[in-house]
């Protein structure tokens, strides 16, 4: 008869959600590993594939971001160059463009910082993470006095789509939040991603990435105020990317050690 191997280290499996020291049954894995590994295949699929659903979403951030009212900032709705989800996951340049009915829906201004928000590949990820992490991050950056240009939320987007934007809305950075690929431990990731003085020359040695934000990695509320150090960091040195560490922010003497609470803003 054959018997079911427990854990050989199952300290290790408080530490990680990588799937280390699995129970076996003989020289196999257990069913109950087996049939979870299969659900989180399963699941990292569905995200990549799924869509953001660009009207229900943009009214969402209207109605859980009273903020945006209260500072006159518009939500605009923009798609970019792939004309469906099988297009933009077979031709990655698609997505970092937009198509020309979006970006004639882009005004110049003169702003600090473009915020946008971007399907990326995983719609489930911006749809759980990228109003929590806002609503902690939208009142610190008008206390800390960053001027915002309008919030736009991007259909079938990559990273490099913040370039094109900000660049047309006239601002000195990007803050792109964006769904990333899923794995096998979370379907749901969102990524972050600042550009000091975007533009289409930009690459990736030229940005910042805080990666892993969700319920079960860095935390909302964590995550902006990490960002926005990073933030307060880019514009003290007019840089992002290798020129700029997480301790940079040691170079602005504000340098936070938690958020304002949120509403406490002065509009």
């Amino acid at each position: 008869m054959t018997h079911l191997v427990r854990e050989p280290h199952p300290s290790l499996r408080d530490l990680t959600s990588a799937r280390v020291a699995l129970p076996a049954t003989g020289a196999s894995l257990a069913t109950g590993a087996v049939l979870s590994f299969q659900l989180a295949h399963a699941q990292a699929r569905d995200a990549v594939h799924a869509r953001l659903h660009l009207p229900s979403f943009v009214q969402r951030m209207r109605d859980e971001l009273p903020l945006l009212r209260q500072a006159a900032i518009p939500v605009l709705p923009l798609q970019s160059s792939a004309p469906d989800r099988a297009t933009y996951l077979r031709r990655p340049d698609l997505g970092r463009s937009l198509r020309s009915e979006a970006a004639a829906q882009l005004q110049r201004a003169s702003a600090d910082l473009a915020i946008v928000v971007a399907d990326g590949l995983s719609a489930l990820a911006v749809e759980r993470n990228a109003i929590p992490v806002l609503a902690h991050l939208l009142p610190a950056l008008l206390t800390h006095g960053w001027t915002l240009a309008p919030l736009t939320i991007v259909e079938q987007g990559r990273v490099a789509i913040g370039d094109a934007i900000a660049t047309r809305l006239g601002a000195k950075c990007s803050l792109v939040l964006i769904g990333e690929r899923p794995g096998l431990s979370t379907p749901d990731s969102l990524g972050a991603y600042l550009t000091w003085s975007p533009g289409p020359d930009r690459t990736d040695a030229d940005r910042n990435c805080l990666s892993n934000i969700h319920d079960g990695g860095v935390a909302h509320e964590a995550a902006a105020l990490r960002l926005l150090r990073y933030l307060d960091g880019a514009r003290t040195l007019q840089k992002t990317g290798i020129a700029l560490k997480e301790s940079a922010r040691e170079s602005n003497p504000a340098k936070p050690d938690r958020l304002p609470p949120a509403g406490s803003a002065t509009l």
